[in-house]
């Protein structure tokens, strides 16, 4: 997943704006200019449901609504039942796609949602038919969204990569996902629906107490508003110097990594300093086998490396859903039981 470049990132300026100052909703529509055929990512949720009007009104004809049936909870049929019959009120086509979404044992429920959704996202935008290919597709994520991501990202002891939060637009499996909200406050977005007397679902599972960002949004929202009410748009400037950041680490690592090799050579590794290592080993790992180490085994791969001074040394630790080992001069990673959806 990379950040779209070129003609997405010259039409995505104004958008770009939201971050810098709260935008009202009409104004955020109006910045968006995405390549066309669109669809909208569609739950049924206030966000999703203003996103949807709002496109299909602005370009009637050249917008669908993609709904995720996720199959997590016993309303799912009804929320597909209720975008179903809100896209034949839009004149919008919508194309739905089922998926079992459950997380395995150890495995974040919002990471496995999310690798669900987008898996479906590529799903149906390959499934056209006749229908010219979707290029772009719009996400209803909003100012809150990105201020509750930054907050989970600094709970889970986050570096760069998490602190830098939702991008704005992003190219992934050949799609440009564009959230075109991103500097519209929740209330602003429920705000314009209430003045259209439209209706949406609300998520029981968003009330549920268990998960870390269900408690950020009841409780850490509301006391922010109240003690510092420009949060949002600050905490997404903070997620945007993070970005940055992040994109030199990424160009550092790739300048490091064709220095060392793929797999990396230990010795040449141990010409470099542990924070290079640290850098390069983790975008080794994450581009080449989609594996990202947590703190301790990432410190644990270095330590072994620092002692791999002899060719006598062995190294084989456990790193994320597989091994790092040494062979020979090289350091290798291997999975030995077969991929799943999760590890690939």
């Amino acid at each position: 997943m990379v950040p779209a470049k070129g003609a997405a990132a010259a039409r995505s300026r104004g958008a770009r704006a939201s971050h810098n100052r709260p935008m009202n909703f009409d104004q955020a529509i109006a910045a968006f200019e995405p390549a066309f055929p669109l669809a909208v990512a569609y739950s049924g949720g206030a966000d999703s449901t203003a996103l949807l009007m709002a496109c299909a009104a602005r370009w009637p004809g050249q917008v669908e609504a993609f709904h995720v049936h996720h199959g997590l909870q016993a309303a799912a049929d009804d929320f597909e039942q209720h975008c179903a019959a809100a896209c034949k009120r839009l004149g919008v086509p919508l194309r739905v796609h089922r998926v079992d979404a459950r997380h395995a044992a150890g495995e974040s429920p919002e990471d496995a949602a999310r690798r669900a959704r987008y898996a479906s996202f590529a799903a149906l935008a390959a499934a056209g038919g006749t229908r010219p290919a979707i290029r772009s597709i719009a996400l209803g994520q909003h100012a809150d969204d990105q201020a509750e991501t930054v907050l989970l990202a600094l709970s889970r002891g986050a570096g760069l990569a998490g602190l830098a939060a939702m991008p704005e637009v992003v190219q992934r499996d050949g799609l440009c996902y564009h959230r075109p909200l991103l500097g519209v406050p929740a209330a602003e977005i429920r705000a314009w629906l209430k003045a259209r007397e439209v209706a949406w679902i609300d998520d029981p599972s968003n009330a549920d107490a268990r998960f870390t960002r269900n408690r950020i949004r009841a409780e850490l929202l509301p006391a922010l508003d109240r003690a510092f009410p420009q949060f949002r748009s600050t905490f997404a400037r903070s997620a945007r110097h993070a970005a940055q950041a992040q994109g030199l680490l990424v160009e550092l690592a790739q300048q490091d990594l064709a220095a060392v090799g793929t797999p990396p050579d230990i010795g040449a590794l141990r010409q470099l300093s542990r924070a290079r290592q640290a850098n390069v080993l983790r975008h080794w790992l994450l581009q080449a086998h989609a594996c990202t180490p947590n703190t301790a085994q990432l410190d644990e791969l270095l330590d072994q490396v620092e002692a791999c001074a002899t060719r006598g040394h062995k190294l084989h630790i456990k790193i994320g859903t597989g091994f790092a080992e040494r062979r020979g001069v090289l350091l290798h990673w291997y999975n030995p039981s077969p991929p799943t959806e999760a590890s690939r």
